[in-house]
């Protein structure tokens, strides 16, 4: 490992496999670099402590400093503990967690914890760079609610599924009618038995789970449809009952990866179903602080992205409720 400095453009260069070559202010940060310890201690190992950092290429002078402070601190402490002073080495998994253990790690400007999440993102970098690997693609997942399904929609993927053959047909229905007959998120549907479910004198289908920290209430249309799930299913899961895992995390969306309806049709998703569900209460003007209670939800104010799709009050609805009670 060797670093250098440009005479003409003052841009620190790492050569490892390959050049990595910094911004001129990184670059001074990282060649500036003092930290509050013994010069005895730190300039054994401080031209391999910056060669490390620039090789990790950072983008802005912050995480330069704190890349340069807990690199600093593992080869400072690797060296006091007569380890080889070989930056291989001490960004192996072993040594960092060693160090970590040790004590000194996390001090000051944050936790031990982060200390060694950033050493290790450090050795993978490095390691990304004896390979001469380009660095990986930042992936942002899309974070924004889909639409909820609109009725004609909804009313043909249930045809659909009442078409699937054998179990595909309970487990598809049961994905309907837990999520938006129900409005329960992929996490607690297949969580759900058949005892689970009550009816009430009044003829209200209830989902009434121990584990649930809420009461709620099967829409009318779905009623029947989860009744007879639950009459099927006894004690086992009304949600894909042979599943060898009890709560695999893919669990719901693998199903709906693996039965696609035909073209024409729109994908069938847990997400997007509670979306339906929750928009539709919202459209017949229920309270949103039910709605928000009934969906497991902190507050009302997680309900407002949901909005996008009710249509507003006439102006006459609008102004109904403002003047009050007439004497």
């Amino acid at each position: 490992m060797k670093i250098t400095a440009s005479p003409f453009s003052g841009c620190s260069t790492s050569r490892w496999s390959r050049s990595v070559t910094l911004n001129p202010q990184v670059s001074a940060h990282i060649r500036d670099y003092r930290p509050r310890l013994p010069a005895a201690r730190w300039e054994p190992v401080s031209g391999q402590v910056r060669a490390v950092v620039t090789a990790v290429a950072p983008a802005t002078c912050d995480i330069a400093r704190r890349l340069l402070y807990v690199v600093s601190q593992l080869a400072v402490w690797a060296d006091s503990v007569g380890l080889p002073r070989d930056p291989a080495l001490w960004l192996r998994t072993e040594t960092i967690d060693r160090f970590v253990l040790s004590g000194p790690a996390g001090r000051p400007g944050g936790t031990a914890q982060s200390c060694r999440c950033r050493l290790r993102r450090t050795r993978e970098a490095v390691v990304r760079v004896q390979r001469g690997e380009a660095p990986p693609i930042r992936i942002k997942a899309d974070r924004s609610l889909r639409p909820p399904y609109e009725e004609h929609e909804l009313a043909a993927l249930r045809r659909w599924v009442e078409l699937l053959p054998g179990r595909a047909r309970l487990d598809g229905l049961a994905l309907m009618t837990l999520a938006t007959g129900c409005g329960l998120a992929p996490d607690e549907l297949r969580a759900v038995r058949g005892h689970d479910l009550r009816t009430t004198s009044q003829g209200l289908v209830l989902v009434d789970a121990p584990w649930l920290d809420r009461l709620v209430a099967c829409r009318a249309e779905w009623e029947v449809a989860l009744t007879n799930l639950a009459e099927l299913a006894g004690n086992a899961y009304l949600f894909r009952p042979g599943r060898k895992v009890e709560a695999a995390k893919d669990l719901v969306s693998s199903w709906s990866l693996r039965h696609r309806p035909h073209a024409g049709l729109l994908h069938l998703e847990a997400h997007r179903l509670r979306t339906t569900w929750i928009v539709g209460l919202l459209r017949q003007r229920v309270d949103p602080v039910l709605i928000a209670q009934a969906a497991g939800m902190r507050s009302v104010a997680a309900l407002f992205p949901y909005f996008h799709w009710v249509p507003p009050h006439s102006p006459e609805q609008a102004a109904e409720p403002l003047p009050g009670a007439r004497p």
